[in-house]
Order: structure tokens, then C-alpha cells, then sequence
């Protein structure tokens, strides 16, 4: 199994990039944000959802990721919590890449307001705060860039001899 990972702050693009990867590369795409919200462990508490939170997502990501027999997987969420990811490194079998995306907060913020459904500005300013606290994998940097470059820049990154085998 090859998971593609991508994670970063609120509003940064995680979600349409991931869907446009997980298309051009003949994955199946998981939002975490949607397993969390599904299953009502999208609940803040003190600075943010609680790490035994986020393990329960892994464990219900991982359970419908099996269950669907899909060879390759393109998983997009905050990941802010340490324990999350080494569990998730820890369980998730297969291969891995992942793509920690970054901008400037302002730009967040000014995505943020363009979305249907927008988040407060403080939750934006708080997971941006834990997320930039630890980066894991490649860092892209998104300011400036369309979305089809961060795409391409990612794309680049893959194997494609890797791709093909899955």
C-alpha cells in the first residue's frame, strides 16, 4: 500500500490539492477532517483536538482504508499532534510520503474567508500555531503559487516507477 500524505494549517489548500493528486494518480483520497467530524472527535479542547482524538481517527482511517482494498491513498489533515504521527507511522502499513504545506497566516486567513463554510479566525491562528511546531516529510511552501504548481511540485516529488507498481 502507498500512502501520499498531505497536512499543514487551516486553509491552506490541503484538501483541493490532495483531491486533485488522488485523481491524477488513480488514489483514493481520505479526508481526516471528514473521519473526525463523522465520528464526533472534531472536539476542542484546550489548544486544540486531543491526541487520543486523532489516534481514534488514524484507527478509523486505517479500518476504512483496508476495508476499501485501495492500493494507493492520498490522505489530507492538520496532523498536529506528535502522538498521531508516530502512531500513524507505527500502523499504517506501507509505503509513505509525505508533504507538510506551508504559508504565510495571512494568507490562511484571507483563504479561510473565501471558503462556504469558513472557520473562525482564532481556530485558524491556533492550528496554524501547531502545525508549524513540527514539520514531517518535504516542505512546500504554497505562497504565491497557484494550485496547479503546489500539485505539479508535489507530483514531482513521486516516483512515478513507484506510482506504477501500486
Amino acid at each position: 500500500m502507498l500512502f501520499v500524505i498531505i497536512r499543514g494549517p487551516a486553509a491552506v489548500g490541503k484538501s483541493t490539492i490532495s483531491k486533485i493528486i488522488a485523481e491524477k494518480i488513480g488514489a483514493l483520497h481520505v479526508s481526516f477532517d471528514d473521519i473526525l467530524s463523522k465520528h464526533n472527535l472534531d472536539i476542542i479542547e484546550g489548544d486544540g483536538i486531543s491526541a487520543e482524538n486523532f489516534v481514534k481517527g488514524n484507527k478509523l482511517a486505517l479500518d476504512t482504508i483496508t476495508k476499501l482494498k485501495q492500493k494507493t491513498v492520498v490522505l489530507d489533515g492538520c496532523f498536529y499532534r506528535e502522538e498521531q504521527m508516530n502512531h500513524f507511522m507505527k500502523h499504517f502499513i506501507g509505503k509513505h510520503f509525505i508533504f507538510t504545506l506551508k504559508a504565510k497566516i495571512e494568507e490562511c486567513l484571507l483563504r479561510n474567508k473565501e471558503r462556504g463554510n469558513p472557520m473562525p479566525e482564532n481556530a485558524v491562528r491556533d492550528v496554524f500555531k501547531l502545525v508549524s511546531e513540527r514539520d514531517y516529510g518535504t516542505i512546500i511552501n504554497t505562497s504565491g503559487k497557484t494550485i496547479n504548481q503546489v500539485v505539479q511540485e508535489i507530483l514531482n516529488h513521486l516516483p512515478l516507477k513507484l506510482l506504477l507498481q501500486f
